[in-house]
């Protein structure tokens, strides 16, 4: 049975159902009509962020960072490069704390960068401190199902 899966566009915010068994195949949003998966992470605000955690059924990853935040301007790169490797398994997502402040409070982010991953809207891990695209990567697959 091919199963289908919601997955949020990254650019129009809008809830796209596709069979599971064609994320890889460069899908596109049935509103705005971008890819799904570009290989970048998704900027989210205090207005977007709900969606993205409660409405996509691949986990989402998201790096809490700063501008200011030197260690998270040597991981940034890294993070992005982490998108390439683990979409369409995984989502990446930012959020600036200097910006959504609300979100960084109601997830407890005391030190940046944090990573946290989401799954079916709850929170499965955490962690702190700058990494390298690898560790990303092995870190976000060895926290999802």
């Amino acid at each position: 049975m091919n199963e289908s899966m919601h997955i949020v566009c990254p650019q129009c915010d809008v809830i796209n159902r596709i069979p599971s068994a064609r994320l890889s195949e460069a899908p596109k949003c049935g509103k705005c009509h971008r890819l799904l998966f570009d290989g970048h992470p998704v900027e989210l605000t205090e207005s977007t962020f709900q969606q993205h955690i409660s409405h996509n059924d691949i986990p989402l990853l998201v790096d809490f960072w700063a501008p200011w935040c030197g260690p998270c301007k040597m991981m940034a790169p890294q993070f992005a490069q982490a998108a390439t490797q683990l979409e369409p398994k995984v989502r990446l997502a930012k959020v600036n704390t200097e910006v959504e402040q609300m979100l960084g409070a109601q997830f407890a982010i005391r030190s940046i960068p944090t990573l946290v991953l989401f799954q079916h809207g709850r929170e499965v891990a955490h962690q702190s401190g700058a990494m390298g695209m690898a560790d990303i990567v092995r870190w976000a697959l060895n926290h999802t199902d």
